[in-house]
């Protein structure tokens, strides 16, 4: 895997290219998909870093895997490719964001890049799937990558937003130095869970009002 990404995303995060277990992930990677289909197109595993550079980063949503079904990922997470269908948690996401901010239902496409072009880190702990195989590229090193991700942006950046939704991604993000950043957490907003906590939780205007507070341009969540 040729890794390409935004430059200062690279200066940052460079040691880990070097490292062995990245080597390793590479190797499983190219071989994935070599031999099979793999999401998203591989121009877009780093599309996160790339539409959103280490110093433009206000908020950091976290997801899990990739979308596993044909044409969905594009390397966004919760984020899906213009041209289909807006999976469930996502529909979830824009009924909260209608209720929330007082906007109408988002009847925009699920692409999500106007969010990352505005510093929204939406940053998958698994960069890559195989198709049709949720959870098959766990395991093989994306994670150490990008708890790298979270632990730069923790430790060299400050009054960021992170936004964990569901257990695991709570655990993912429970290094943050909650004295710097803002930490917001709620029930994954998928249909099994969303009515236990993330409807009502209220996360984007809470966002928008921290990055107010410390004299930053909040998102349009439209």
């Amino acid at each position: 895997m040729n890794v390409k990404i935004e430059q200062l995303w690279r200066e940052k995060l460079g040691g880990e290219f070097e490292k062995e277990y990245f080597a390793e992930l590479t190797e499983f990677v190219k071989k994935e998909y070599k031999e099979g289909t793999v999401y998203p197109a591989p121009k877009n595993i780093f599309r996160a870093f790339d539409l959103c550079p280490f110093d433009k980063v206000k908020v950091v949503i976290l997801g899990q895997d990739p979308y596993h079904g044909v044409k969905q990922a594009n390397g966004l997470a919760f984020a899906v490719e213009d041209s289909q269908a807006i999976p469930p948690s996502l529909q979830n996401i824009f009924k909260e964001i209608a209720n929330d901010c007082g906007y109408p239902m988002s009847t925009k496409n699920g692409d999500l890049s106007r969010w990352a072009e505005q510093g929204v880190l939406l940053l998958n702990a698994t960069l890559t799937v195989r198709a049709h195989s949720a959870g098959s590229h766990q395991g093989k090193g994306w994670e150490e990558f990008t708890d790298s991700v979270i632990r730069a942006l923790s430790e060299e950046r400050e009054n960021l937003v992170f936004i964990l939704w569901g257990n695991y991604a709570k655990a993912k993000g429970a290094h943050i130095d909650r004295t710097k950043h803002s930490v917001l957490e709620a029930t994954h907003p998928s249909p099994f869970s969303a009515n236990n906590g993330f409807f009502g939780c209220k996360h984007f205007s809470k966002a928008n009002n921290y990055l107010i507070s410390h004299n930053q341009t909040p998102i349009d969540w439209l």
